[in-house]
């Protein structure tokens, strides 16, 4: 099998390579055919520049630059647990790269075919074709797995619950390829189901993979009460290059996820909670943040400049109001709003706070004296947000997530569930924005942020995103 796994390696890594070439071409093509923007060079003038050796050396190195992109995206890795949206995302990420690498080349080397359109082709072509190739290569195999081939032979250290779920699990799943051997305890563990098929305890467990195909190892033994056996499994596994995987956490994590980080040559086990933390989309998401709030501050300046003028005419006092927040892990920034109030409101919020209507640290009153005609109106439409747009583009804030709450709110926070809102970096938007605001109660707003960070994902963003435009029209829960 190793040596069906390399031939096919090599298969797809020419394979990859022959996709880039030909969407080089594709690019090529496009450009002298249809764009018209460098119709001033002949075609025969191309081919001729291509057979320069400084060409064939350049396209050489771009192609090895290329292989080793993929390389670390981990493309050439046994990808079998990954889903398919993960692998088309991991390949749009390397293409991108590598398209990247083709921009800085360009300029470099004054190649003047590559442009914007050239570029644009150039990522589409390879993205889908590679996309396209790799996803009817794991419906290949998937077919091939289930004939009973192309399996990875897996063992179980540990009976307990968990154990017995993996094993489940993949049996349940024969497309994944893999065969369960059995089960490797402690052969005085008495609290076991007598049924469960044990083909090694911890003493004969070096001994037993000598002579046994075994593709991978995932431990699911208590690291606390077993250590000096699972130390010895996982001595004798690595010496022979075997696979190991660990289905195990030391400690009793409730919503927190421990993953393996590599830091220089040490791995460190890493507890992370909510779905942010170290997914592929976070770098969409931060891209979105720039393109939407730039966008939109260079479209939306006339009516800004008016808004301000507005202000400045209604009542004294400075057009911004600059407030400290906290935003990730509880950093403060100065968050940029439109005036709402007259000059001396948070002077008078003191006066003001028997009168909260909010049933938590956050202050929320309806005909609150201290809003101005233009502020009702202005919060009305959420126009008086847009600065915030500003904070978008500093990185301070994200057009989606929790709302950065003032340090007089934060102060009142009595539950360390609720400081987990924290953990991301706060928004213009987010679930509460839509679901009524100030008509909903402080701890049904803290359990939607916390439902916002375990279930993030960059299509969740979009979502709020598109909900948020009727809201502002509806003035939702507005005040």
């Amino acid at each position: 099998m190793a040596t069906k796994r390399s031939l096919l390696l090599r298969t797809m890594m020419i394979f990859d390579l022959i996709v880039m070439i030909t969407a080089f071409g594709i690019a090529t093509w496009g450009v002298y055919h249809l764009s018209g923007i460098a119709s001033n060079i002949s075609f025969d003038s191309f081919l001729s520049m291509r057979i320069k050796v400084s060409n064939i050396l350049l396209m050489a190195a771009a192609l090895l630059g290329w292989h080793f992109i993929f390389d670390f995206k981990r493309l050439y890795q046994s990808r079998r647990l990954s889903t398919n949206l993960i692998i088309a995302w991991d390949i749009a990420i390397a293409t991108l790269l590598c398209t990247l690498v083709l921009f800085l080349a360009s300029r470099i080397f004054d190649l003047s075919l590559v442009n914007a359109y050239f570029l644009a082709v150039f990522w589409l072509a390879s993205t889908l074709i590679l996309i396209a190739s790799r996803l009817t290569l794991r419906s290949v195999l998937k077919r091939v797995r289930l004939s009973g081939r192309n399996l990875r032979h897996v063992a179980v250290v540990g009976t307990n619950a968990r154990a017995r779920e993996y094993v489940e699990m993949i049996e349940s799943s024969p497309e994944l390829g893999y065969s369960f051997i059995g089960f490797i305890d402690d052969s005085d563990d008495e609290t076991r189901p007598e049924a469960l098929p044990i083909v090694a305890d911890y003493t004969s467990f070096a001994e037993f993979i000598h002579e046994t195909v075994v593709d991978e190892i995932v431990v699911f033994s208590p690291l606390r009460s077993q250590y000096d056996q699972i130390a010895r499994i996982v001595a004798a596994a690595e010496a022979q290059g075997i696979i190991l995987r660990f289905g195990i956490s030391p400690f009793a994590l409730k919503i927190g996820r421990s993953v393996v980080d590599q830091v220089g040559d040490t791995a460190v086990s890493t507890v992370q909670t909510g779905s942010m933390y170290g997914s592929p989309s976070l770098g969409a998401k931060t891209l979105l943040d720039f393109l939407i709030a730039g966008t939109v501050l260079l479209l939306l300046s006339p009516l800004l400049a008016v808004v301000a003028l507005l202000i400045k005419h209604e009542s004294p006092g400075p057009v911004l109001f600059v407030q400290q927040r906290l935003g990730v892990n509880k950093r403060l920034f100065n968050i940029y709003k439109f005036r709402t109030m007259r000059e001396d409101a948070e002077q008078m919020q003191a006066e003001l706070e028997q009168l909260n209507e909010l049933d938590g640290p956050a202050f929320k009153m309806k005909n609150d004296p201290r809003i101005t005609p233009l502020g009702k109106w202005l919060r009305k439409t959420s126009i008086d947000e847009l600065p915030q747009l500003f904070n978008v583009l500093k990185g301070d804030m994200s057009l989606v997530g929790p709302r950065p709450l003032p340090v007089r709110d934060f102060k009142g926070f009595e539950n360390d569930i609720h400081r987990r809102r924290f953990s991301v970096k706060p928004g213009i938007t987010c679930l509460w924005q839509i679901s009524g605001r100030s008509n909903i109660g402080f701890e049904q707003w803290m359990e939607l942020d916390m439902n916002y960070i375990d279930k993030w994902s960059f299509w969740l963003d979009l979502k709020i995103l598109l909900k948020t435009i009727p809201a502002i029209l509806m003035r939702t829960g507005a005040e």
